[in-house]
């Protein structure tokens, strides 16, 4: 692989993160669903299951008012092929009440992608 297609997997990559993270927020389901292969498979505190199965119970908490926000930092991608593994800095921010008081809750971390190029487009295989 040389330089310049290093640089454009690496960029594409780094779209598809970011995307992820504005489009979720936002509810953009049907281009949020595009980030992901059709075997995709998320890793959260709260989830663990298909892509799409995280996609609809999102969907579901955000239609009951659950409100979160992705901010991303750096990211790193180390590229193998067709084939790359991303870490980016991240903060989620949520608003809820607890006992009835409301309060923020921030939680700092890593996202860790494992992507997969197929037939020419980068999708999220396990975040």
């Amino acid at each position: 692989m040389d330089m310049t297609d290093a640089w454009s997997d690496k960029l594409a990559i780094r779209e598809l993160i970011e995307n992820w993270a504005v489009w979720r927020d936002a509810g953009d389901w049907k281009r949020f669903a595009t980030v992901w292969h059709d075997d995709g498979f998320m890793h959260a505190t709260w989830f663990q299951g298909p892509a799409r199965e995280f996609i609809r119970v999102t969907q579901e908490g955000m239609a009951k008012g659950v409100s979160i926000l992705h901010f991303l930092g750096g990211t790193s991608i180390d590229l193998a092929g067709e084939r790359a593994i991303a870490q980016t800095k991240m903060t989620i921010s949520q608003r809820a009440e607890v006992q009835g008081v409301l309060c923020d809750v921030v939680c700092t971390g890593r996202f860790y992608d494992f992507l997969e190029k197929r037939d020419g487009r980068w999708g999220l295989v396990v975040r």
